[in-house]
């Protein structure tokens, strides 16, 4: 919410490796991660005190910044001009991305025209850079969440859950709010604007000879269990509320409760949703844990 360009995350290791280096020699070093998400992985191997914890933490932050447009950096706090070398690469890297945007791709200038002097002096000056210092730079995502939609998906705790059927998941990535007649189950107790967690569950509707009762859809058709997570919102009406009136359609609302102060469960303004996970790169094995990622200096 600060609108900043950069987070470092100052710690004990260089940055993340694809494997953990004590061990493997050939351990490589991850200098660009698309997608922080994809380093989450296994959690639950043991490792030092400084390491597997800490840099779970950090993975966190950089998944957090980064869904907010922010790049973030990790490396090694002992050399702290470290920040200023990674940041002349990075704006190097941003001449040289500039250039090419603008003009011929690098590899395809010829040697007259100003874009292609342009080009070849922005490519001159990159190799002239000194080389950045070692580190794990994670991309921003290109359509970042901003200000009230990262206030309601980070900023607030969730006191309760509301399970939504695939149809109101649908309405509301439309941009429609969330209706009661979506709603098949809720969990918690929470007041009225209270955050609460939106996960969707697949419904079974069976085949029927004759018109169901009600168009309400019961818990025994439902598994919650099941239920992914797909956003946050705040909500009009109450736990004992929503669960008096899931299912119903908004004109119903008056005659179950004895008034109605929205249609809406929650309006779409009260709502973020989660984005859908972009593809990683580096691509890493199944197996890999947080301690292969991290390089412990002091084990």
């Amino acid at each position: 919410m600060l609108q900043a360009d950069y987070l470092f995350l100052m710690t004990d290791v260089d940055c993340l490796y694809d494997k953990n280096p004590r061990t493997n020699p050939d351990a490589v070093p991850i200098e660009v991660v698309e997608d922080v998400t994809s380093l989450e992985a296994d959690t639950s191997s043991s490792g030092s005190s400084l390491g597997t914890g800490g840099m779970s933490t950090k993975l966190v932050a950089a998944r957090l910044a980064t869904s907010a447009g922010v790049t973030t950096v990790i490396t090694r706090s002992s050399n702290p001009g470290n920040i200023v070398g990674i940041l002349d690469y990075c704006q190097s890297l941003k001449m040289v991305q500039g250039q090419s945007q603008q003009g011929t791709p690098l590899q395809t200038l010829t040697p007259t025209g100003e874009d292609s002097l342009s080009n070849s002096i922005a490519s001159l000056h990159l190799d002239a850079s000194p080389k950045a210092p070692l580190h794990t730079r994670f991309l921003p995502d290109p359509e970042p969440i901003r200000d009230r939609s990262f206030w309601l998906l980070h900023g607030i705790a969730a006191h309760g859950t509301v399970f939504i059927d695939e149809g109101a998941h649908r309405a509301l990535a439309s941009k429609a709010g969330l209706l009661p007649v979506g709603i098949v189950g809720v969990d918690g107790q929470f007041a009225e604007q209270e955050a609460v967690r939106l996960l969707v569950v697949p419904t079974k509707r069976q085949t029927r000879s004759s018109p169901p009762k009600s168009n309400v859809i019961t818990l025994a058709e439902v598994d919650l269990k099941s239920g992914v997570e797909v956003g946050r919102a705040l909500v009009n009406y109450s736990a004992a509320e929503i669960a008096r009136i899931k299912g119903l359609q908004s004109t119903q609302i008056q005659g179950v409760l004895g008034y109605a102060d929205s249609e809406y469960v929650a309006l779409r303004e009260n709502v973020s949703l989660i984005k859908s996970i972009r593809p990683a790169t580096p691509v890493l094995p199944s197996n890999t844990s947080l301690e292969d990622l991290t390089s412990i200096q002091n084990s």
